[in-house]
């Protein structure tokens, strides 16, 4: 056979996914759309350029892996008790709520009981990866509509991975609903366990072992090695190659790796989830959406307004203003990219016969491409509200944020930097990319994480672009020369302080725009952490204090205090 026959799909996958991009971004609108447009028109119900086969099968389903390993990377414990209010509360309750609505919908068109549960949790079920879009080009990430949508996601997002347990079984949608999802939840609880033990006990020393090599290529190929291994075991176990890839993802997210891990998986994600999209595309047929057109629009609109409706009356209970449930519900209104997976199973894709599958998957895909138009009705929507109505004292709280510092690389100078802040209780994030730097600064209790800062990609993951300020108290002329275009393209209101040890040098470094502070005093770096305080308002007393009890420590031998781990 030629070689060439066995590429044909792959390349035209990678040539409409391109122009797809290309398209929806002068649209505003997500690529997920334009990848399901392009994926229609290739298909054998529009040019028929690709039918479905073994190729293009594969590359869905290492999309939908690589989406739940990256969703598994941002689920942590910690995560989970810091937004415990609307993971466990308003989380839990909104998605009941619109899966018994949306439910009712299906035992109206005489769906059996458990197809019934499975359709109803689905639809009830946001887009993470659209929503999150939306708000990152509104700048709403950290305002309170947007905190609590991305907490409402992480719940969804833990309850999709029960309900892929569930639907990928055929024998399950013959067993009794209780039965079903008991056994489906026990199978999900020892598969948790077990990531956690593995995470906390194996994942963390092995590239701790992995990172002293210095050898990126083996880093990132153990990481690749860990989720496919996963997500072949617990397919395998008879659950689901996407469960084995949430879990991978999940043990690695405690761990001081996980930012870089995101930055070496994002290709791969973006890539190959792009190929799933497209082959979602391939199986929606024009002539029975054109065909059911009036039923298509009549469920469309039932999903969007259901899900508005109970989201923000479940907003409503848990104390929030009309102009943020109203948002909040607008928001997350659009069907989930999981969706196009579980309808695609096939014992839920069997019960539901290809007619009706291929209405809610293009319901689902229009739903998405209407999120910006609907975000921006919410908020324009609650602007109004707000006129009329005081918002209450629960939206008026401190938002959440980011840590406004970054510390690039821990040696004793990062080190007097990061004291400098804990003292003052200033928030920061260090990042140390020389192994042995790192697992010292780790041993010695600072909250760092591995990475090289210098990498355009890891300061993606990092969101510079919500820092205040970057120290960097390693200097590396080159790096930082190189690097300014960028910073000043990207980041124009990112402060960047960085360290040298001559006089000489400052003229250099302050020419790229930087705030270069000379090191002169014993311990190394004092001069930087008073730049760094000073920037952040703390008065010159509190500052020149600080730093003479550090030179009397040091005078008298006594060791600085613990930082928090």
């Amino acid at each position: 056979m030629d070689e060439s026959v066995l590429l044909w799909p792959a390349i035209l996958l990678l040539l409409v996914g391109i122009l797809a991009i290309l398209l929806a971004r002068p649209l505003r609108q997500s690529p997920i759309v334009g990848y399901l447009a392009a994926g229609t028109a290739i298909g054998p119900h529009g040019l028929g350029l690709v039918f479905p086969n073994p190729t293009t099968q594969l590359l869905a389903d290492l999309g939908v892996v690589f989406l739940l390993f990256d969703i598994g990377l941002h689920f942590s414990l910690r995560r989970l008790w810091e937004a415990r209010r609307d993971i466990f509360g308003l989380g839990p309750v909104q998605l009941v709520s619109c899966a018994l609505a949306l439910g009712g919908v299906g035992l109206a068109l005489g769906l059996p009981p458990l197809t019934t549960f499975t359709v109803g949790a689905t639809l009830a079920l946001s887009s993470t990866a659209v929503v999150v879009q939306a708000l990152a080009e509104r700048n709403q990430q950290n305002c309170p509509v947007g905190l609590t949508a991305t907490a409402v996601l992480v719940f969804q997002d833990v309850c999709a991975v029960f309900l892929l347990i569930l639907a990928a079984s055929p024998s399950d949608l013959e067993t009794p609903p209780g039965r079903a999802l008991a056994f489906a939840a026990l199978k999900a609880a020892l598969a948790f366990g077990g990531a956690i033990l593995i995470g906390r006990y194996a994942v963390g020393p092995l590239f701790n072992g992995l990172a002293r090599l210095r050898n990126d290529d083996v880093f990132t190929a153990t990481a690749l090695l860990l989720v496919l291994t996963a997500a072949s075991a617990t397919a395998g176990a008879g659950l689901s190659l996407t469960l084995g890839a949430f879990l991978a993802g999940m043990s690695m997210a405690e761990t001081a790796f996980r930012p870089v891990l995101q930055t070496e998986v994002k290709p791969f994600r973006g890539l190959l989830l792009g190929f799933f999209f497209i082959t979602v595309g391939m199986t929606l047929d024009a002539g029975v959406v054109m065909g059911h057109f009036a039923a298509l629009m009549t469920l469309l609109v039932a999903v969007i307004g259901i899900k508005t409706l109970m989201i923000a009356l479940t907003a409503l209970v848990f104390r929030w203003s009309l102009a943020g449930s109203v948002q909040l519900g607008l928001l997350l209104a659009q069907g989930s990219e999981l969706a196009f997976v579980i309808v695609g199973l096939p014992a839920v894709g069997t019960a539901l016969g290809d007619p009706l599958r291929t209405l809610l998957s293009t319901a689902v895909a229009l739903s998405l491409a209407l999120t910006p138009l609907l975000a921006t009705g919410g908020r324009i929507l609650a602007r109004q509200l707000r006129r009329r109505f005081a918002p209450r004292s629960e939206e008026l709280v401190p938002k959440e944020s980011l840590a406004p510092l970054v510390v690039l690389a821990m040696g004793d100078v990062g080190r007097t930097v990061a004291d400098a802040l804990e003292a003052h209780g200033l928030g920061y994030e260090a990042v140390e990319f020389d192994p042995d730097r790192f697992a010292a600064a780790t041993a010695d209790g600072y909250p760092v994480a591995f990475g090289d800062g210098a990498d355009p990609r890891l300061m993606a993951t990092l969101r510079m672009a919500e820092r205040t300020a970057a120290v960097v108290t390693l200097p590396r002329y080159e790096v930082s020369a190189a690097l300014t275009p960028l910073m000043h393209q990207r980041y124009p209101h990112l402060t960047r302080f960085i360290a040298v040890d001559t006089e000489e040098e400052r003229p250099r470094y302050a020419a790229l725009g930087m705030r270069a502070v000379v090191n002169r005093s014993v311990p190394r770096g004092l001069e930087l952490a008073a730049a760094v305080l000073a920037a952040q308002g703390v008065d010159d007393e509190r500052i020149h204090a600080w730093m003479r009890r550090q030179q009397e420590r040091l005078l008298s031998g006594a060791a600085p205090p613990a930082p928090v781990a």
